[in-house]
């Protein structure tokens, strides 16, 4: 089953309050990942959080978060990273 977990130190409340989304939620990590422009380099994401089409994704073993867009087919396609989950929040 995939997963649907949430960063460590982090509610699903605190993360709402900081990207002011109110609808941000974890989605499953089976999933495919890529990272743009190389499309062709996946990410192996360890959690994905989705917000209106938008997601942030921590990929496994990296400490960086990736934020792309959550396309129709299920595939997210990153476009910009951020060392720090609440400087990508707030980015959104």
């Amino acid at each position: 089953m995939a997963s649907r977990q949430l960063p460590a130190g982090w509610t699903l409340e605190e993360i709402r309050r900081v990207s002011g989304d109110q609808e941000a939620t974890p989605l499953d990590t089976d999933r495919v990942v890529t990272s743009w422009p190389a499309q062709d380099e996946r990410l192996h994401p360890e959690y994905i959080l989705g917000f209106h089409g938008l997601c942030l994704v921590k990929a496994v073993n990296d400490d960086d978060w990736y934020m792309g867009s959550l396309n129709d087919d299920g595939i997210v396609t990153c476009w910009s990273v951020h060392s720090d989950l609440y400087e990508a929040l707030r980015g959104l």
